[in-house]
């Protein structure tokens, strides 16, 4: 087994600026300029600790490049393709948007590098050159959808992905499976009426976007069934986020038996992120990590490639993406996580039932996907 890495310095370079947390600075209002929530800390303290430990020697390296405007338009209309890219060409840069996802000057090429680094990540794994693969990436790109960004996302990189994967690389059934602490509402979007892209969003209910990502939200059309939403109550952790791997991720990943298994890998349901009020700790990750290989091994030949999401706690993050990417290889390093001690009744807490409740809604729409598994 090999597990492929994508990582670039300029993922550190996109600028969003001098922003109050997520509000523009505006010292007429009384904003004073601070650092965006979306800033590169996490990012670098993740890869800085992926390098200290020793396990950067045991991933492959896979170079990036930039997505083309062709791959980008298998998913982005041309109109919102332009706007980013003419926001990104002013001086002091723009916004994708909604006025809180910050385009900053060159942010229009960094963001087709971050797709394009997900694109050759599926690519070697669709030609057998790695078994799985992590691509940290920046700005993420979960809650863009075909012709409007938010959420700090400019190109959705896992849509872009998926859509090249059934275009170039023989893989017809996707499987997006989405744990960043908020709903992938721009992946479902995007996919909502094709039942050859299974979305599964395990999130935080009516945390962001509002009044987004409820388990009425199924699909339309042909693709009726194959949008799955677990909106977890706030303060779920360990227990919930475990039992709806079982119940529904699972159980409906075995159902579509995909060919490639796409991760929306956000970290902010950690229990120190300021974005989210989860609860997970590093050996949650660890488990819901494992889950996956197991099902990829299953499904798909170990196909399961991570695009970075969000996850915003400079401190902790980086002790979660390095439990996933520990487990991803198959290896372990001389770092623990040092607050584990700190969080260690969490994983022991108990399953509530409003937290059963909500799963249990999503578990009983898994039996609409149609089953490609034949029985004798």
């Amino acid at each position: 087994m090999t597990t492929g890495y994508v990582f670039h310095p300029e993922y550190l370079w996109h600028d969003t600026g001098t922003s109050a947390g997520v509000v523009p600075a505006n010292p007429a209002a009384g904003i004073a300029p601070a650092v965006h929530i979306e800033n590169p800390e996490a990012k670098r303290r993740v890869h800085e600790l992926i390098h200290a430990s020793g396990l950067l020697g045991e991933l492959m390296i896979i170079e990036p490049r930039r997505a083309t405007v062709a791959e980008l338009l298998r998913v982005h209309t041309e109109a919102y393709v332009q706007h980013i890219k003419t926001q990104s060409d002013l001086h002091g840069g723009g916004d994708a948007g909604d006025g809180y996802s910050p385009v900053g000057h060159g942010s229009y090429d960094i963001a087709r590098l971050a797709a394009g680094g997900l694109i050759e990540l599926v690519t070697a794994a669709a030609h057998g050159d790695i078994t799985n693969g992590y691509a940290l990436v920046r700005p993420p790109g979960h809650h863009a959808t075909a012709d409007a960004g938010m959420g700090f996302c400019l190109f959705n990189s896992i849509a872009v992905a998926a859509r090249h994967a059934q275009a170039e690389l023989g893989l017809a059934r996707i499987a997006v499976v989405d744990w960043d602490a908020h709903h992938g509402n721009g992946t479902q979007a995007i996919f909502y009426d094709d039942p050859s892209v299974l979305t599964i969003s395990l999130h935080q209910a009516n945390c962001f976007p509002p009044d987004s990502g409820w388990t009425t939200e199924n699909g339309v059309g042909e693709g009726a069934g194959y949008a799955l939403n677990v909106p977890l109550p706030p303060g779920s952790g360990h227990a919930a986020y475990l039992h709806a791997m079982h119940q529904v991720v699972l159980p409906a990943l075995n159902r579509f038996a995909p060919d490639l298994i796409l991760l929306a890998n956000g970290f902010d349901a950690g229990v120190f992120d300021p974005m989210a009020r989860q609860m997970l700790t590093a050996a949650s990750y660890r488990h819901m990590t494992r889950l996956l290989i197991d099902a990829a091994d299953r499904l798909c030949h170990g196909r399961l490639v991570a695009a970075h999401e969000g996850g915003y706690s400079p401190f902790y993050t980086p002790y979660c993406a390095l439990a996933f990417l520990e487990e991803l290889a198959a290896t372990t390093t001389h770092v623990t996580d040092p607050l584990a001690v700190v969080v260690a009744g969490y994983a022991a807490e108990p399953l509530t039932p409003q937290q059963q409740a909500a799963i249990g809604e999503a578990t009983q729409l898994v039996s609409r996907l149609h089953s490609r598994v034949t029985t004798s």
